[in-house]
């Protein structure tokens, strides 16, 4: 499956990193599949022009529907504009190429060591609000509450009983969460302790009323910071930092003399 135009975003990228479980560092071999995301800079007409275009490119080795595997690969690339806007929602796997480690990193440009070294002012309070909002939907699947049409696992369902990766993905950004709250930082891959829990129940090795009850304490903790004001983070991202640095970053990708 292929969307958009690689001619476009292919030699324009300035960015594209491993996500998913991947960069996490919870990826359990002969199980996952392999995501990739990263960003370009568009042709000054694209941005500056009266015509529409698409504003990312997506490639994927299964066809539009089907689940991918194990030795699948998705790829999507944004554009720089398509991407800042996602970040600065504080999308939680739109950030990741910002705190991948570096043996994650695919491509580096110098714009995209910029990009990257800017990570801090995407993290805000929002963000930590749509960590737990991303961990809730993920929680309510795992508990079979979500009224959503959300892709089954039978074979998981067989084998533990319940969607155990739906599980993972639940703890996992509940303690993110919980980490950009209290410190206002991200590590990836997932510091060793919180990383093996998270392994353990994507295993299958803890009962889903356990996992729930973590994840509901965790939860807690970080709603509690949020509503105390006890957290490092600014009530949002510095738009005004990364605009200006958005403004730069693409007039010099087009070779355009400052003013």
């Amino acid at each position: 499956m292929e969307y958009g135009d690689p001619a476009v975003a292919l030699p324009n990228e300035i960015l594209r990193s491993v996500v998913g479980s991947g960069v996490h560092g919870i990826a359990i071999a002969g199980t996952d599949d392999h995501d990739e995301m990263g960003v370009y800079i568009e042709p000054p007409e694209y941005v500056l022009g009266v015509e529409r275009h698409r504003e990312d490119y997506l490639w994927r080795t299964q066809p539009e529907g089907e689940r991918s595997h194990h030795g699948d690969t998705d790829l999507v690339l944004y554009s720089l504009a398509k991407y800042l806007r996602l970040a600065l929602k504080g999308n939680p796997t739109v950030m990741l190429p910002l705190f991948a480690p570096e043996q994650s990193l695919i491509l580096l440009t110098p714009l995209g060591e910029e990009l990257r070294s800017l990570r801090a002012a995407f993290l805000s309070r929002h963000a930590a609000e749509r960590f737990l909002g991303y961990m809730r939907s993920q929680h309510e699947r795992m508990l079979g509450q979500s009224k959503r049409n959300v892709p089954n696992r039978p074979e998981l369902i067989e084998k533990y009983g319940w969607d155990v990766k739906y599980g993972s993905h639940a703890l996992r950004l509940a303690y993110q969460g919980l980490e950009i709250a209290s410190t206002g930082m991200l590590t990836l891959p997932m510091p060793p302790a919180e990383r093996e829990r998270v392994l353990a129940v994507k295993r299958g090795e803890v009962r889903r009323d356990e996992v729930s009850a973590e994840v509901a304490k965790l939860e807690s903790a970080v709603r509690a910071l949020l509503d105390t004001g006890k957290t490092p983070l600014p009530a949002t991202a510095d738009l005004a930092a990364i605009t200006e640095w958005a403004v730069s970053a693409q007039r010099r990708h087009w070779g355009w003399a400052a003013d």
